[in-house]
């Protein structure tokens, strides 16, 4: 079911990749202006959606192909400043949702992730974020910018308090008098925790926004962040909480963000894609 489409999400054939076709739309915002240290996230969208062009579209574990469902991959969203990308994917997710679609937004750096966000959080009520990622991101501002990626989830929290955070194992602390700690799940406890993806997904209300920031992965697997960090979790450990998840809550929407892609390395590019298409695999499956 491959088509000779470049720009296309799972190189699928019209019959599976056209709009009125689709029940799922992939929005790649290349995004890049605020990152602090390795440049590059702006080129994950596209590294992502050509890796996808090589990933099997049967998927073992929940014995489905979410691919026809329909998955249509729009135009880029292209902006010259943070504000005006926030607003323009608010408006373009928005449009996306109220026609039904289930929206995922690949990132660019992840300040991109709070139009999407905002746009989930007027459709859906009560919507709680389970945010995926190394660092804290609850810096009020960075740098003098309060649209910083590192200012992600302050922004987010404007929006909705309910935010359950996994994998963190970097913080300023400037942010920890903002973060509430029984909502944190550190890398290094979830290493000693048995229970911990089952008290992090009872935090979660019914409706559920995931934004996934890749460094949350060990940088062994996955070194192609602009911060990359150690002792970040494994791919069995994030799918195990992303499955649980699926079962138990209504997600209703996510994001893939901070691909640095580097040409000596392509395996972190198929990470991310099969990462995307495995969510959804859970998502549609459930």
């Amino acid at each position: 079911m491959k088509s000779k489409i470049p720009y296309n999400f799972g190189g699928l054939t019209e019959e599976y990749s056209s709009y009125s076709n689709a029940n799922i739309v992939i929005l790649p915002v290349p995004f890049d202006k605020t990152t602090s240290w390795i440049k590059g996230s702006d080129k994950g969208p596209r590294a992502i959606i050509s890796a996808s062009r090589n990933m099997e579209l049967y998927d073992i574990e929940t014995d489905s192909e979410v691919y026809t469902k329909g998955i249509y991959t729009a135009d880029a969203i292209k902006a010259a400043s943070s504000r005006k990308m926030i607003s323009d994917v608010r408006k373009k997710t928005g449009q996306f949702l109220g026609a039904g679609k289930f929206v995922v937004l690949l990132g660019g750096e992840h300040m991109v992730s709070l139009g999407s966000i905002e746009a989930h959080a007027s459709s859906f009520k009560n919507m709680s974020i389970l945010h995926l990622d190394a660092h804290s991101d609850m810096r009020d501002s960075y740098e003098g910018d309060k649209f910083s990626h590192a200012c992600i989830m302050a922004r987010a929290r404007e929006t909705t308090r309910n935010i359950v955070s996994v994998g963190i194992r970097s913080s300023d602390t400037s942010e920890l008098d903002a973060m509430d700690k029984s909502r944190v799940f550190y890398a290094s406890a979830i290493n000693r925790s048995k229970d911990w993806i089952k008290k992090a997904t009872e935090k979660l209300s019914d409706n559920v926004y995931i934004s996934i920031d890749l460094d949350v992965f060990d940088s062994s697997i996955m070194p192609s962040t602009g911060t990359p960090e150690p002792g970040g979790l494994g791919w069995y450990q994030v799918i195990d909480l992303l499955e649980y998840v699926t079962k138990r809550k209504n997600i209703v929407g996510f994001d893939v963000v901070e691909l640095c892609p580097s040409k000596y390395n392509m395996a972190p590019d198929f990470l991310a894609a099969k990462l995307i298409y495995k969510l959804l695999s859970l998502k549609f499956a459930s």
